[in-house]
């Protein structure tokens, strides 16, 4: 797409907001059913799409992590969309009675949203579900790393989408950078804290309010009580899905001294119950690309050369730190094993970065109090992971430390939790969505005062004398 196809929708969607400022109850529904009637004709088309762009990656998975999430949210927000979009009624203080007043829950106008690679439908979707919700016009440009998913989703949108409604933009880097600068009511950003810095510098030319889900390094805390094999295998889980490749995925662990091989042993149980195979098995997604991949060894090779332990948990896999081994394919050959990594300090790549990757660093504790001093210490995260049984120490974590979100005895689940919000903190982004948090993130809370007939404020007029001061009196008896 060139510069000027760009503009031409965007000022398309931008006079169609401004001639029809309000979107009734009934249009903002049929845009999410309509949504809806083309996820449910076109999903298999979709997996396929992703699946083409990953070169391996199950479309299981797809179903599972992008299409059902989508489906349960677009279910969640036509069931409470009514509420959400109707006049908030609020109390009038005793001063300013019997006036009345209320909350009018506005569409923005043109919502533009720049999406990932990793979960290329469900992240594109979800933000558009909650601005088609709020009765937004909507921009989409998803990554050009899954250029066959983006073309799929421009080809489906436009059949089902009139493009001042709804429009798909394809294109690269350049086309991103262009479309980040647009004069958008509301840009929505998912990607890496770098970019994201780079998109909220260019919507501040306009003042275009922004949402960045970004990521950062999600620790794992476990405490001295666990079981290790449970344990084990919900972070091997959490971990792995889509080969580390979450925003939200634990980036690493937290574990009390003295549990280290311990918990090798069943991480590495519970990798293999998950992965009995890496190479060829079609349940374990590739690195996106050759690039990434590259980026990952590299970051095992620097942790090595300054003193940290490659732990393998397929032992046929070490080799690949120095290079392709196997002859599966060029897709296949971007399934990195996982690993654990011990000895790991401050200055290897792999803690100045979120890894996004099948690699998890592990460090040692000695007190709880260690774990919040070296999470306070550091960015704040995107995701934290609590595991024990101890609610007082629990709490005493969760009081003292910040993070976008929290799942404690688990991982990952909290982000599909229909009723809570979603986003990050510090440098792992700002605002919110998912839920009636997204439909706030995409209105305009319009506050409206209407003036009784019958109001006495006048009493408060100049010129001042005795009128003035009896009122004065009884205001200041009775507020």
């Amino acid at each position: 797409m060139n510069y000027m196809d760009l503009h031409r929708i965007f000022d398309l969607q931008y006079q169609a907001s401004r001639a029809q400022v309000d979107a009734p109850l009934l249009v903002r529904r049929e845009r999410l059913l309509r949504l809806q009637k083309m996820l449910d004709e076109n999903g298999p088309a979709l997996c396929a799409a992703v699946e083409q762009d990953f070169g391996v990656r199950s479309e299981r998975w797809t179903e599972m992590l992008d299409l059902m999430l989508v489906r349960n949210m677009l279910k969640h927000t036509l069931k409470h969309l009514p509420k959400w979009s109707k006049r908030q009624r609020v109390r009038t203080p005793l001063m300013l009675q019997p006036g009345k007043a209320w909350i009018e829950r506005q569409p923005l106008g043109v919502v533009g949203i720049i999406s990932p690679w990793n979960y290329p439908v469900q992240l594109s979707l979800a933000p558009v579900i909650t601005a088609l919700a709020a009765g937004n016009r909507v921009m989409l440009k998803p990554s050009e790393l899954t250029p066959n998913t983006s073309a799929k989703m421009a080809e489906l949108v436009a059949q089902f989408f009139a493009p001042e409604e709804f429009s798909v933009i394809e294109g690269d880097v350049g086309v991103a950078t262009q479309f980040s600068g647009l004069q958008f009511d509301h840009l929505l950003f998912t990607g890496s804290t770098a970019v994201g810095r780079r998109v909220a510098q260019a919507a501040a030319v306009h003042l275009t309010p922004t949402t960045l889900e970004l990521g950062g390094k999600s620790p794992c805390i476990v405490a001295q009580d666990c079981d290790l094999q449970a344990v084990a295998l919900k972070v091997a889980y959490g971990k792995l899905v889509n080969a580390g490749q979450t925003c939200i995925a634990p980036d690493y662990v937290l574990l009390p001294r003295g549990q280290e091989p311990a918990f090798a042993e069943a991480y590495k149980a519970a990798v293999q119950q998950l992965y009995p195979r890496i190479s060829g098995n079609p349940d374990y997604t590739a690195i996106i690309s050759k690039r990434h991949l590259a980026r990952l060894k590299q970051m095992l090779r620097q942790a090595q050369s300054l003193g940290a332990q490659v732990h393998w948990m397929h032992e046929a896999a070490a080799p690949a730190v120095d290079g392709d081994t196997t002859l599966w394919g060029e897709a296949v050959e971007r399934q990195l094993a996982p690993a654990l990594v011990f000895g790991v300090t401050g200055e290897m790549q792999l803690m100045q970065e979120e890894i996004f990757g099948p690699i998890l660093p592990v460090i040692s504790y000695e007190r709880i109090e260690d774990v919040i001093n070296a999470i306070n210490a550091s960015p704040r995260p995107l995701a934290l992971y609590w595991f024990g049984n101890d609610e007082a120490e629990r709490d005493a974590v969760l009081l003292r430390t910040v993070s976008g979100g929290v799942c404690v005895n688990d991982t990952l689940l909290h982000v599909a939790h229909d009723n809570l919000p979603f986003g990050g903190v510090g440098e792992s982004g700002w605002g919110a969505y998912h839920s009636e948090q997204g439909f706030l993130r995409f209105v305009h809370q319009k506050a409206v005062f209407v003036q009784s007939r019958w109001a006495a404020t006048s009493m408060l007029y100049p010129p001042f004398g005795e009128k003035f001061d009896r009122m004065m009196r009884f205001m200041r008896r009775w507020l």
